[in-house]
Order: structure tokens, then C-alpha cells, then sequence
């Protein structure tokens, strides 16, 4: 009896003296802020404590250029992260200049991933020359926020409390103008401050609209509708429907504090308006209407998020890394209902078109804007935060604030751009 309890005894600390296997340690890149930072932390820790095998470490960094800058810079060098965070439209610029590692289809397959579960428009803004470099994570696109006390007394709410179809350029305007005249508040918001990225992706929706193209064959090509788009938007602010030279902060700060009409912004404000709806901090409801046609049809900005591999200086991940860094960009496409509610549609079509995804509020209000998302050019020099977007962040807004007058923005722009054209793509 004795020897089988010494011989019990002996297998017990043998086996709590084996070393614990040790979680392959997955390094994380991320530019979300606000919302997305938030829901991304949740499903990263949700990941972890899914399973053992696999760590997942998140860092974040200051969201554009700074953030491409950076993960350039360090993949060349070989110490980039394992995984990042990037917008599918510097797709060409980052797998074209060799900052991407390419991924495998077996790659995918293992992690019990397929390109079917894409959506087909999401799926090509992935691939760069046959190729996958990103595996997509939302669609992301410009929408238009109101507020229901506001547009109820300028008379722009039908007798459901939804605002009236708003179509036409000329029914835009009078909603903004209806707004200040009867309210005494701003008609709209936007951010117009320097270097603001929002006028850029409000002139390429009224671009698309008109079937205008920003660039053909031998350059810029928005001729006359581009002129004509950008003098709308100064007229707005000119008339004063709209304060001049607004950050970002500021202007979604004048929006929940009931100070304007209308905000021209993108879905990512949804959860902080759902989270200062529920701590009693906004203090009118708010409404949400698919970006209006303004023109021809219902062209709108848009762009996604995807997960990417950067190359590393050309040092290949080990297998089992791959491995884990595909575990866990599958569990966020297969948990991504947590990202829709963060106001994003899901590019993973078994959650997307789950009834649970189906029926959020308040996306079922601009679900319709999926159909009409434009992308900016595949070129190494567009996409977010890219070099052609820091051009026209340093030109166009000034339009809006009356330093230049439309023409001479323009102008600048066109100067600037047209050297920029005429690069080529760089190999970093």
C-alpha cells in the first residue's frame, strides 16, 4: 500500500514539475481609436481567454500617417509587428512596395477561413496582382447623423419621425439652411480644419454621383464637376450653415451637444453616440439616413479594414506563428457581430447576413449605402492617409475656411498632385 502511494506521489510532482507549454505571442498593430479601439481590445481579450495556445499583444499607434509611416519603416527593417491593422485602400501602396507578406490559401483553409466568406467587393480590395495580402474585416462608408429634435422643428421629419427623402444637391442645402433659419443652430457639422480629411471624401461622393472620374489617363480629370462640387461645399460654409475650421473633435462635439442639424461622418461615430445615449450625456435622439443623392445616383465614399502580415525584411514568420496569427484573425471574423455593433458591416458573410446582424439598430437605417460605397483609385499614392490625401487635406479645406477661393485650392491642389502623379511607385 505504501509503495503505491509513494509511486502516486511521485507521478504528481513529475508532473507538476513539466514545464507549462509556453502561448505563441502574437504582436499586434492597431490605428483604432474611440469605438473601434474599444471593441477591438474586447475581442482581443475575448480571444485570449478563449484558449492557451495563442497571446495576442496589441499596441496602438496614432491613427494615418504616422501609423503607415511607422509600419513601413519597421517592416524594411525587420521589426515590424506579426499582424496590423490596415485600410484595404493601401493595398497597392504597402504589398506593391513589398511591406505586405503575401497569404497563402492553405494559410487561410487551416485557419478554417475561404475567400467565398468574403464579400466579392471586400475580397478584391485584398489582392494585389492574383495575390491575397489582407484579410478583410468591415466596410466602412460616410453616412449622414441627424437630429430628430432639430430637424423636427426646421420641418424636415415625416409623420414616422424620419427625416423626408432628401435628393438633390438643392434639397441638401435648403435641409442645412432650414435647420439654422428655425433653430437658430448650425445646419450641419463636418470637420474642415486643416489638414481634415473630410472634404476630400465628400467631394469624391459628389464626384461618383456625377460619373466624373478624379483621374484619367494623363492625370486629373474632375474638370468642371470638381470645381463646381468643391464651391457647393464653400457656399455652405459661406452662407454660415456650417462653422469654419472645425477639427474632428470638435466638430462631432458640436453634433452631440445639440448644436447642429446634420454631421457628415462616417459609421465609426455609431457606438460613441450609443454610449452617450445610454449615460444620458446626448440629450435628443438621433437619427441616421444612407448619404443622400445629391446627383445622378447614390455614390458614397467608402473603405474598409483588414488584417495584414507585414514581410518583415523579408524574415518569414515560423509556421506555428502563421499559425496563430490566422487563429486569431479568424476568431475576429467569426466574432465580428461585436464589430458591427461599433457601426461597421462585416466583410465575413455568415455574420453579416445573420438575422442578429440583420437587425442592429442603428445600422438597419443605412444598410441601403452598401450597394452605392465607391473605392478611391488602386494607385500607390491614394488611399487612407496616403500622399494624395495629404495633398488635398492641405488645400481643400482651406476652400472652406475663405483663405483660398475654390478655384485657387483647386489649383494647388492640381500642382501639387500632378508631381505626385508623375513618382514612381516606390519599393521600400
Amino acid at each position: 500500500m505504501r509503495i503505491a502511494r509513494l509511486f502516486a506521489f511521485l507521478l504528481l510532482t513529475a508532473s507538476c514539475s513539466l514545464p507549462a507549454q509556453a502561448r505563441t505571442e502574437v504582436r499586434l498593430w492597431t490605428l483604432l481609436g474611440g469605438g473601434d479601439g474599444a471593441r477591438m481590445r474586447t475581442m482581443i481579450r475575448d480571444f485570449n481567454a478563449s484558449q492557451q495556445e495563442v497571446k495576442v499583444v496589441e499596441t496602438v499607434l496614432k491613427w494615418g500617417e504616422p501609423f503607415y509611416t511607422k509600419l513601413i519603416t519597421a517592416s524594411v527593417v525587420g521589426a515590424g509587428p506579426d499582424v496590423a491593422t490596415i485600410h484595404l485602400s493601401r493595398i497597392t501602396n504597402l504589398a506593391g512596395g513589398g511591406v505586405l507578406r503575401p497569404i497563402g490559401a492553405e494559410e487561410l483553409e487551416r485557419a478554417g477561413l475561404r475567400a467565398s466568406d468574403f464579400y466579392p467587393r471586400q475580397w478584391h480590395g485584398a489582392q494585389y496582382r492574383g495575390r491575397t495580402y489582407a484579410v478583410p474585416l468591415d466596410l466602412h462608408m460616410l453616412v449622414l447623423y441627424y437630429n430628430k429634435t432639430l430637424a423636427r422643428r426646421a420641418g424636415l421629419l415625416d409623420a414616422n419621425d424620419r427625416l423626408r427623402p432628401i435628393e438633390g444637391i438643392s434639397a441638401l442645402t435648403h435641409a442645412f439652411r432650414a435647420v439654422k433659419e428655425h433653430t437658430g443652430e448650425q445646419g450641419m457639422t463636418m470637420e474642415s480644419g486643416p489638414n481634415s480629411f473630410a472634404v476630400w471624401r465628400l467631394w469624391l461622393s459628389m464626384l461618383a454621383q456625377q460619373k466624373t472620374p478624379l483621374l484619367g489617363e494623363t492625370g486629373l480629370a474632375y474638370g468642371k464637376a470638381g470645381e463646381d462640387s468643391l464651391a457647393v461645399i464653400s457656399d455652405w460654409y459661406a452662407r454660415g450653415y456650417a462653422s469654419r475650421g472645425l477639427d474632428y473633435p470638435a466638430s462631432t462635439s458640436q453634433f452631440m451637444s445639440g448644436k447642429a442639424g446634420f454631421m457628415i461622418n462616417g459609421v465609426w461615430e455609431v457606438p460613441e453616440l450609443a454610449a452617450a445615449r445610454k449615460n444620458g450625456t446626448l440629450g435628443f435622439e438621433v437619427g441616421i439616413a444612407p448619404f443622400p443623392r445629391m446627383y445622378g445616383d447614390s455614390s458614397v465614399w467608402g473603405d474598409s479594414h483588414g488584417f495584414a502580415i507585414p514581410a518583415n525584411g523579408n524574415r518569414p514568420p515560423p509556421p506555428e506563428k502563421v499559425n496563430a496569427i490566422m487563429r486569431f484573425i479568424a476568431y475576429v471574423g467569426m466574432h465580428s457581430l461585436i464589430w458591427a455593433e461599433g457601426g461597421h458591416v462585416p466583410a465575413y458573410r455568415p455574420v453579416a447576413e445573420s438575422a442578429a446582424a440583420r437587425s442592429l439598430m442603428p445600422n438597419a437605417m443605412y444598410a441601403g449605402s452598401v450597394e452605392h460605397v465607391i473605392d478611391e483609385p488602386a494607385a500607390w499614392y491614394a488611399g487612407a492617409a496616403g500622399p494624395l490625401q495629404s495633398i488635398a487635406s492641405k488645400y481643400l479645406p482651406a476652400a472652406l475656411a475663405g483663405q483660398l477661393t475654390t478655384a485657387q485650392a483647386l489649383d494647388m491642389f492640381e500642382s501639387e498632385a500632378a508631381r505626385l502623379l508623375k513618382k514612381r511607385a516606390p519599393q521600400y
